[in-house]
């Protein structure tokens, strides 16, 4: 005799792994941005990743040729994830203020830190220290996502200028390149110490620096 939720199952939509031929790939990137965030590229195993995603192994080599493969594509996850956050608070249309909107991503970012108890910090900053030991393949992939949030963030900048909460003469392309290699520096320290210091240091330093008004240039002795 036929079971009758298999018979419906048959005749109707297909069950939902069937739907979702993806859902194994998407396990191992899941498991690989947790584990690339906290211990990096070198210090994590295929096997590790296969056990926190719940996986065989076949089932990785089916969607990743190698071990490359996978950490680019955790390198594209990652970055596409960090994109829209930053678009979530730098194009936020309920907050006026452009600098406020950049303190909130610092605000956000600080709080999804604490959540993993300071362990876990960013993707493509840990990969860019690790680049000695990373195939070169990666360094044009993690300096292009960098120069990708420069963007987001030079955008933000140039609307606060627009504001007049900053200077007219701002830089911001080179402010905003500013901004990331302080902020990355900034994670670093807040892992080390295992807490937000060093990233609330950072943002207050950054935007006072930005609102700060130029010193008057010094006359030359006659």
């Amino acid at each position: 005799m036929t079971d009758e939720s298999t018979t419906a199952r048959r005749r109707g939509r297909p069950a939902r792994n069937a739907l979702a031929p993806d859902a194994t790939r998407e396990a191992l990137l899941r498991a690989g941005v947790a584990a690339l965030t906290e211990k990096g590229f070198a210090a994590t195993g295929i096997d590790e990743i296969l056990r926190a995603a719940g996986v065989p192994k076949g089932s990785f080599y089916h969607w990743f040729p190698s071990k490359e493969a996978f950490g680019a594509a955790l390198v594209e996850r990652y970055a596409g994830y960090f994109a829209r956050k930053l678009d979530r608070h730098l194009l936020a249309v309920d907050e006026p203020s452009p600098l406020a909107r950049l303190r909130a991503f610092a605000a956000d970012a600080t709080a999804g830190m604490a959540r993993h108890d300071w362990r876990r910090g960013c993707l493509v900053g840990n990969l860019g220290q690790e680049m000695s030991a990373l195939p070169e393949g990666f360094r044009a992939r993690l300096l292009a996502v960098f120069a990708d949030w420069e963007a987001r963030v030079a955008d933000c900048l140039r609307a606060a200028v627009a504001a007049g909460e900053i200077a007219p003469a701002t830089d911001c392309e080179r402010a905003a390149r500013l901004f990331w290699i302080g902020w990355e520096g900034a994670v670093l320290r807040a892992r080390l110490e295992r807490g937000p210091d060093a990233l609330d240091l950072f943002i207050d330093g950054y935007v006072a620096s930005l609102c700060r008004k130029p010193s008057p240039k010094r006359r030359k002795p006659a």
